[in-house]
């Protein structure tokens, strides 16, 4: 059966190409590309001839169901981007879902990938993030989108074009504050610069110093919401309603743990008090009470040395 190959090609230098996406550009029957004149230069440059056809947002409409007659004729296809894997940020996207619906295999070739590559420059928190491409380019449109992303704790990851970058600065810097960003720019290339400060250092910066060619944007999250005040009364509380809506001790009190930045041990021991100190029916867990020390009815398995 044919497939649909997703291969990731170069962001910016013609270096960061694998030697399996190269043997499969050289193999397959058809090219599927965003701009066919930007991926010849690359086939060119490596001596691959396979014949190309165009697929962008303006053909996508016909050229979807005519990529998948041919994937259903035996015809091997490779979807490209004009830089990175194609699918992120552009109709590939598109192809991608529909072949899936059709039942025919999609097989990725990894490859570089602008986000990524920022990130992980940026000195930025890495180990988790959110990526949100390009921002609505009306400007109401685009603070509407910052504003829900004001209490998102991962590192954020956008696309721009070099003639929004100023508006966008302008809002992100008046949505999130003076957050940390990193804003690379020609990444890969020769001339490849990753700008470091805050929002609304960036705002000015680049007011002053246009850039050519699109940018990524990595950007702190919010910091953590301060947790709240621990009471073991009201963390026994909490963890009784927990129960009373399905959840089992166990997860109960380990999520009332998280909420306060307490170890299992220590609710186990809020519970417990909130027990004793319920005899008599005046409230508590609503339960008999147990000798100090003892463990509650249910709680096998949990173990109270469990942080």
């Amino acid at each position: 059966m044919a497939s649909l190959y997703l291969v990731g090609t170069p962001i910016g230098n013609l270096e960061d190409i694998t030697f399996r996406a190269l043997r499969v550009l050289k193999e397959v029957d058809l090219i599927a590309a965003e701009d066919t004149r930007h991926t010849r230069e690359l086939l060119t440059h490596y001596g691959i001839h396979t014949p190309l056809t165009s697929y962008h947002r303006h053909n996508l409409a016909s050229k979807t169901p005519y990529l998948l007659g041919l994937l259903r004729e035996g015809k091997d296809i490779a979807l490209v981007s004009d830089a990175g894997l194609p699918g992120i940020s552009d109709p590939g996207e598109e192809l991608v879902r529909a072949t899936v619906a059709a039942g025919l295999p999609v097989v990725p070739v990894p490859g570089a990938n602008a986000a990524l590559t920022a990130l992980v420059a940026s000195g930025l928190p890495a180990g988790r993030f959110a990526f949100e491409g390009f921002l609505p380019r009306a400007g109401k449109e685009r603070r509407e989108r910052l504003a829900a992303l004001v209490g998102e704790e991962r590192t954020l990851i956008f696309y721009e074009a070099p003639h929004r970058l100023t508006a966008t600065l302008d809002d992100l810097a008046a949505t999130l504050g003076p957050r940390q960003v990193a804003i690379g720019r020609e990444l890969t290339k020769k001339f490849e610069t990753i700008w470091r400060g805050t929002l609304p250092e960036a705002r000015e910066y680049f007011r002053d110093n246009p850039p050519r060619g699109e940018l990524t944007l990595v950007v702190a999250g919010a910091p953590p919401a301060p947790r709240p005040a621990y009471d073991p009364a009201r963390a026994a509380a909490e963890v009784a309603d927990l129960e009373a809506s399905g959840l089992d001790r166990k997860e109960a009190m380990a999520r009332v743990a998280r909420i306060y930045g307490q170890s299992r041990r220590e609710i186990y021991r809020a519970c417990l008090q909130a027990r004793e100190g319920g005899q008599g029916g005046s409230g508590g867990l609503g339960e008999p009470a147990t000798a100090r020390g003892g463990s509650l009815p249910g709680d096998k398995a949990v173990s109270p040395s469990g942080d």
